[in-house]
């Protein structure tokens, strides 16, 4: 049985599936990054939970990341502006997972361009994604 915790982690990287760039979870960066871009979804922190009893609920705001990665010569910009609104778009097609969360959002980036040497530059940003979901146990 997975934890609540891992069910919305994996709903978030199944539902990212559907953007034009490869969605890995958990990866290191590949020395090519695809024409398309590419996304790494990191497990982020889960954070200190808001508790009420009775039944007991732990209330999370997970901040899960997502590493979001362009290299090109021209037109760095352009592209991860559309690869950054393609995430905003499928996480505003049902902010709830499916039902597993009260609440997805995404917080805007701060992205930086990083020269390569001998290739095409890199335009990247970690973009936090906060799930808003409640369990009964932590570990469950």
């Amino acid at each position: 049985m997975s934890s609540k915790r891992e069910l919305v982690l994996s709903a978030l990287h199944t539902r990212l599936q559907t953007l034009a760039a490869p969605v890995l979870r958990g990866d290191v960066l590949p020395e090519r990054i695809p024409a398309t871009g590419l996304i790494i979804l990191r497990d982020g922190k889960p954070g200190d939970p808001e508790v009420t009893l009775s039944p007991v609920t732990y209330f999370y705001e997970h901040r899960a990341e997502l590493e979001v990665v362009i290299q090109a010569g021209t037109g760095r910009d352009a592209l991860f502006d559309a690869l950054a609104a393609s995430i905003g778009a499928a996480l505003a097609t049902d902010r709830t997972l499916g039902g597993l969360c009260d609440w997805v959002e995404a917080e805007a980036p701060e992205p930086v361009d990083l020269p390569v040497e001998g290739a095409a530059a890199l335009k990247a940003a970690v973009i936090t994604v906060v799930l808003h979901y409640a369990t009964s146990d932590p570990l469950i």
